[in-house]
This record gives C-alpha cells, structure tokens and sequence, in this order.
C-alpha cells in the first residue's frame, strides 16, 4: 500500500504560445501565430506527479477520461501574457469509492469541484482517516469538519467565510499568493520573486505540505516548505514539477 493516496479529478494541461504580430483588420482583436504547445498532466494529476517527485511510493485514484478534458492556454511567449483559456469536455461523472481501502499513511483530496467528488464522498473519507489534507473549490460546510488541514486560496475563502465554524477555521491555510498564508491566527510570509506563471502554485504547495508533514509530522515546517515551493515554481512559466 502506498503512503500517501491523491483522490481527485485530472484534466490535461494545455499551453499553446503564440506570438501576436498584429491586429486582425475587422475586429479589434491579435492574431495570433502559434509557436509552441506544451501539455502536462493537469488539477489532480500535477498534485500527484509533484508528490511523487518526493515520495515516490504515492498512488492517484482519478477520473478515467482525464485525458480528454482540457485546459487550454494561449499565451504570448515573450512575455507569457495570457490571451484565452479554453476548457473542452469538462464533465466528469461523480463516483461513490464504496470499497475504497485507506490504509495510506496520508491521503490528499484535491477536489476542484467538477462533479467527480461529492460533499458525501468527501465527509466519509474525512471520517475513516485521520491524516486527510483537503484542498477544495467547494464552499466549506460541516462535511468537511473532519479533514486535517483544508488548503483554499483568496477568492475559496472570501466564498466560504460566511459559512466557517470555529471548526473549520481551525483546520483551514489560507494561501494569500505573495502575502504568504494564514493558519490558526498566524501568518506565514513569503519572499518577493518575479512571478511568471502562477499556473499549478497551489498543487504545488499542497505538494510540499504534505511530503513535509508525512517526513517530520510539523505543519509549521511544513507549511514553509510549501510556501518556499510554490515561490519557486511561480518564477517559471507554465506548470511545473517541485
């Protein structure tokens, strides 16, 4: 059995850079000249693969047709300016995990509220685990009371702040992108870098979070070690791997 378990749906990452040499004559708009694809593995499948690049005994349980669900990007590649974001197939059916085993020394939900994990999934694994470490689009309720620690960004928390129990404050890290985050009336900053990209920061905070906690059991280390890498992917375009 693996030691950490990622739970959650996948899509694939799609960034096409372009460069924009001119505006088209009827509309106000660049055209745009394509110069370079490049695809990764995308939402749940970057947090495990950036996992497993540090513990590599870790298992994915993911939708089946991630493959097929995309992510598309068109960025200008001298300045990696994002023109559009096109998201095709994106429908993920939900699953029921009836005769999921838990016995992983740590499981990830990285829920990014597609359809493919309930609020019921996500409460029952919450119950049956200890070390869960949730990070979710979802607005937070009392299904989520038994999860670890719940990672949500800026605009998950300014959502669910109407609805937080002392409970779920209690568990929550409030990621503040270059104010660092919050945990339990603290703050944790962060250096200032040049940010490029800040595609795939969150996955890879959770990452570091999690592969820290499981080595030393300190969510203070922790929680620097996750700051410290999601500063250093921000420096470089695209999604990358910690």
């Amino acid at each position: 059995m693996s030691r950490i378990l990622v739970i959650g749906e996948s899509c694939t990452d799609e960034f096409i850079y372009c460069k924009a040499a001119r505006l088209a004559p009827d509309y106000p708009v660049p055209v745009l000249q394509i110069q370079n694809k490049v695809t990764n593995p995308g939402m749940a499948a970057n947090v495990f693969r950036n996992i497993q690049s540090r513990v590599s005994d870790t298992q994915l349980i993911t939708n089946e047709n991630w493959t097929s669900i995309l992510k598309t990007r068109y960025v200008h590649e001298a300045t990696n300016h994002m023109f559009l974001r096109v998201d095709s197939n994106d429908e993920v059916k939900s699953v029921k995990f009836e005769d999921l085993t838990l016995n992983h020394e740590l499981i990830v939900i990285s829920d990014y509220n597609k359809g493919y994990l309930t609020e019921e999934n996500i409460e029952k694994i919450c119950k049956n685990h200890p070390n869960v470490f949730l990070d979710t689009k979802k607005v937070l309720g009392t299904w989520a009371n038994r999860a670890k620690v719940i990672k949500i960004n800026d605009y998950e928390f300014a959502a669910s702040k109407p609805f937080l129990t002392n409970v779920l404050s209690e568990r929550i890290i409030h990621t503040r992108g270059g104010h660092g985050c919050d945990f339990q009336g603290r703050n944790y900053p962060v250096n200032k870098v040049e940010i490029k990209d800040t595609s795939g920061a969150g996955d890879s905070f959770m990452a570091a979070l999690v592969s820290t906690f499981l080595e030393t059991q300190d969510i203070e280390k922790s929680i620097k070690a996750a700051n410290a890498a999601a500063s250093k992917v921000v420096r470089s375009r695209g999604v990358g791997v910690i």
